[in-house]
């Protein structure tokens, strides 16, 4: 009973229908290559200081929003320890 099993089941993969003659490598990989022509987002300038920024998006350079500051953006080192510089030389 048990070899009937096996025998029918192999019967029925062979049915199954299989690829009359190989693909090219080409249209392989024209297929492939469609998935990663993916479209770049639009990206606009910031009003207030031109860096590239997502629409509706606080702009990750300087924090503004529709011309409104919203988020404040901490100094870089480099910049603290000039203006300490220029303030220890006065």
């Amino acid at each position: 009973m048990l070899n009937n099993k096996i025998i029918i089941e192999l019967e029925e993969i062979r049915k199954m229908p299989n690829p009359k003659r190989k693909h090219t490598p080409h249209r392989r990989d024209c297929r492939r290559s469609a998935n990663s022509k993916l479209d770049v987002p639009n990206a606009s300038k910031c009003l207030n200081c031109g860096v590239a920024k997502m629409p509706h998006k606080i702009c990750p350079g300087c924090g503004f929003y529709n011309g409104k500051l919203v988020v404040v953006k901490k100094a870089k080192k480099v910049e603290q320890e000039q203006t300490q510089q220029e303030v220890g030389k006065e």
